[in-house]
């Protein structure tokens, strides 16, 4: 049914992959914030080598730099700089645990066989800019210059109205 033809790319996705899933996985199941956060990162990372395959390098080096790297610091940053208390944990709930399991079965089910009905179009050959980088700085410099003006105004009023609410907590 399927014609698969087994390469280092098909494998990289599959490792990939496992290191997303696990990532994500952890992320949700650890119980430390720090280890959380590493499992974060591991996400990111196997999204950076996703966007790597799809020969996309510059979102690739985005993702690491951004996400993997500066949004992981900070959040380190943010958990030590800040006071922890040791809450009591919540008991354990069986029945939540085995509602949840099934609800996660049901769900898989049920991408499973949309996946497998759904009939995909035939892929079209692909053609990749010759510098992605610089079809990327032309098109956000040229037909994309007013969403990424009104972006950068965004995000400095978000900056500001960080400072002024960690300035209001401070006093």
């Amino acid at each position: 049914m399927f014609n698969i033809e087994f390469s280092g790319e098909f494998a990289a996705f599959f490792v990939f992959s496992a290191i997303m899933i696990s990532g994500a996985v952890l992320m949700i199941s650890l119980d430390k914030v720090v280890h959380m956060v590493v499992s974060m990162a591991a996400a990111f990372l196997g999204l950076a080598g996703m966007f790597v395959l799809l020969e996309a390098e510059f979102v690739a080096f985005v993702q690491v730099l951004i996400y993997a790297g500066a949004v992981s610091i900070l959040m380190i940053f943010g958990i030590m700089m800040t006071k922890h208390q040791q809450g009591e944990r919540e008991p354990v709930k069986p029945l939540h645990e085995t509602l949840a399991a099934v609800g996660t079965l049901c769900l898989f089910g049920l991408l499973f066989y949309a996946i497998r009905s759904t009939a995909f179009p035939e892929p079209q050959p692909f053609q990749a800019a010759e510098d992605n980088t610089m079809a990327i700085g032309q098109l956000l410099y040229t037909g994309y210059v007013i969403p990424f003006e009104l972006l950068s105004v965004l995000l400095t009023v978000a900056f500001i109205g960080a400072i002024v609410l960690a300035k209001k907590e401070a006093d």
